[in-house]
């Protein structure tokens, strides 16, 4: 069915990096335009590893937000060797803590103070599964003699499903999934494990950075993958299956930080990710999924209520212009180029444009 027009619930972003001061107060404002939630990545330097620390970066980010914007930080703790059963507790039981994120040590971007020894963390792993607190994982093994683009499939074998069986209870969120088997994996297992999927990685596969050049725009960790493997992702994200939500992994650098030796791992998405979105799952026929992917599968595996806000999105006869870049301090950061042009565009819905019964977005033709 072609449709010029539609309505759904306010999406969500659940995973979302913001860094912080000078970058934080460029990039706040792209995402508190479009989602009325996210779950805010820990790995600053130093990373956020106590209940202090994550009161005082949602706070900065609160007073960074422009005026009249509303959003809702969704703070997370960088698990640690050290993390404290204490602040997880206290954290939970406050609401401050909505989840803790695994990073295998050296896995990305300020992930060095990531888990090495698993067996350490158990304790806090086990914690976290009475009191349902879920575990954000980067599913990458770090180990040299493992192709980067099988990490994410050993990671499932070696960690993931291990910890899995000893602690069956425990709440996953395998982030920015990349491959067919990860879809696999998430789909075949229970109720209590669940994956996001980024914007980026349903538009791009690996030809996007390495065929006819590197193009370090499009270098993010996880690395995309074949072919095949996006085609899953698509899949997947299009299904309406309840285990699968956008987490955009919109991660800010520098171009002087991506065109560099370093060629740090991050695409920056916030700004046209709900556009690119639409364009998607129009092209596979599914816009009538886009609500459960957004808005809907997130909140209801946190436990969390769906937003009570509302966005209309109408196809423009002329494709929409988003900056290249933009601006912080003296640098520049790049924009997330999708390769088509874009014409969904999205604002809040008037009353008039929300479905009567509060459940089936509206289409018009």
């Amino acid at each position: 069915m072609s449709v010029s027009q539609f309505t759904i619930r306010q999406p969500d972003d659940w995973h979302l990096h913001l860094r912080d001061h000078d970058m934080l107060r460029a990039v706040i404002g792209h995402s508190s335009a479009n989602f009325a939630r996210a779950i805010i990545m820990p790995n600053l330097v130093p990373p956020v590893v106590n209940i202090d620390q994550a009161e005082a970066y949602r706070r900065r980010i609160l007073d960074s937000l422009p005026r009249g914007h509303q959003f809702e930080p969704l703070m997370t703790l960088y698990l640690t060797e050290e993390t404290k059963i204490e602040d997880v507790d206290t954290g939970a039981r406050t609401g401050l803590i909505k989840a803790l994120k695994l990073y295998p040590a050296g896995a990305t971007t300020n992930s060095d103070s990531g888990v090495r020894n698993f067996d350490k963390v158990m304790p806090v792993l086990e914690q976290m599964a009475d009191i349902g607190l879920p575990l954000l994982v980067h599913g990458e093994v770090t180990s040299h003699e493992v192709d980067i683009f099988d990490r994410e499939v050993v990671f499932i074998e070696r960690v993931l499903d291990p910890i899995r069986k000893k602690i069956p209870s425990l709440r996953v969120v395998m982030e920015h999934v990349t491959t067919s088997n990860a879809v696999d994996y998430v789909s075949s297992e229970g109720g209590n494990i669940a994956a996001t999927i980024t914007t980026h990685h349903l538009i791009i596969n690996r030809n996007a950075y390495l065929v006819g050049g590197i193009k370090p725009h499009f270098y993010c960790l996880p690395v995309a993958k074949r072919e095949e493997h996006r085609l899953a992702l698509r899949t997947a994200a299009t299904s309406g299956n309840p285990k699968f939500f956008l987490g955009t992994d919109s991660a800010p650098h520098p171009d002087s930080a991506k065109i560099s030796e370093c060629g740090c791992a991050g695409i920056y998405t916030s700004i046209n990710t709900l556009n690119c979105l639409a364009h998607v799952f129009e092209e596979d026929d599914a816009l009538d999924q886009l609500e459960a992917f957004a808005s809907l599968n997130g909140p209801a595996f946190y436990g969390l209520p769906v937003n009570q806000n509302w966005v209309t999105f109408k196809k423009s006869q002329e494709p929409i212009a988003f900056p290249k870049q933009f601006s912080v301090q003296n640098e520049h950061v790049t924009v997330f180029d999708p390769g088509f042009p874009l014409y969904w565009q999205h604002e809040p819905a008037n009353e008039s444009e929300i479905s009567s019964d509060d459940a089936v977005p509206r289409m018009r033709q």
